[in-house]
């Protein structure tokens, strides 16, 4: 069995943040691994790890890693090993819907193995492409799709749907999302997020999937930022040139991996 560097990191990679319990314990967890070192030379070092990527329905997702002192590769689909998938690179042709999620690989020298970062795959389609047109009899597949959207189709202002994955997170945040059982974070950077259009269009955000009771919060490559229930509008004009969001759980967090965002007023 591999010997791999706990998954703590793996799970940083998608909240954030570490929780550690006292003083006490942080000084048994560190006598601990000294006391069981390992010799981490003999480790895979990565050198470039995978990224967050948003594509067009039917377009091709490419993820990588790259690393020394590494002989093999598998990747995993939101926990889960992919048959096949051993090489640095995953190939996910016409991605559909379904191929929203969260991916990383464990990259391996011998029996020792390491996870890389936990990079997003969101998908965007028209608003009139949705979950209806995806075929899902199996869990998770590289062709789902049976419709597929240009660039050019996407109109200009949309409305476009970007579905994302649930993460079951916890937590609280001012009086708006307030407490929240988890999230979804459009992960778009908000130096290549959405761009607005500037022809005097409202921009808003909807939850996508028809729920009343979840918050929706945009941030702006300017720092504004707004947080409204079901639908948020951003002030017009708009201060920021491109946006990211977040829908917010207040309970009953959806066990599906692709929920959808619906963008209007902006350009993908």
């Amino acid at each position: 069995m591999n010997k791999k560097i706990t998954h703590i990191i793996t799970l940083a990679a998608i909240t954030g943040f570490f929780v550690i319990a006292g003083n006490t314990a942080c000084t048994q967890t560190t006598d601990s691994l000294l006391t069981d070192s390992v010799d981490q030379s003999a480790f895979p070092q990565i050198t470039a790890q995978p990224v967050d990527q948003t594509v067009l329905v039917g377009a091709n997702v490419v993820l990588s890693v790259q690393a020394n002192n590494a002989d093999g590769y598998q990747w995993l689909y939101n926990g889960v090993p992919q048959d096949g998938q051993t090489n640095n690179t995953l190939v996910i042709q016409n991605a559909g819907i379904n191929d929203a999620g969260l991916y990383f690989c464990e990259v391996s020298n011998g029996d020792q193995a390491v996870p890389t970062r936990v990079a997003s795959v969101e998908v965007e389609t028209t608003a009139s492409v949705t979950a209806a047109n995806i075929t899902t009899a199996s869990a998770h597949t590289a062709s789902e799709t049976t419709a597929s959207v240009s660039a050019a189709s996407l109109p200009a202002g949309g409305p476009i749907n970007v579905y994302g994955t649930p993460y079951p997170g916890g937590g609280s945040k001012g009086s708006c999302p307030g407490p929240y059982a988890g999230y979804v974070a459009y992960t778009k950077t908000v130096s290549h997020g959405w761009g607005w259009s500037p022809s005097g269009r409202v921009h808003t955000a909807a939850d996508g999937s028809g729920r009343t009771d979840t918050k929706i919060e945009y941030i702006g490559a300017y720092g504004d930022s707004g947080c409204a229930q079901t639908t948020v509008t951003i002030p017009n004009p708009t201060y920021s040139p491109v946006y990211r969001f977040t829908i917010y759980f207040a309970n009953n967090v959806p066990t599906t991996n692709a929920y959808p965002i619906t963008l209007t007023g902006f350009n993908p």
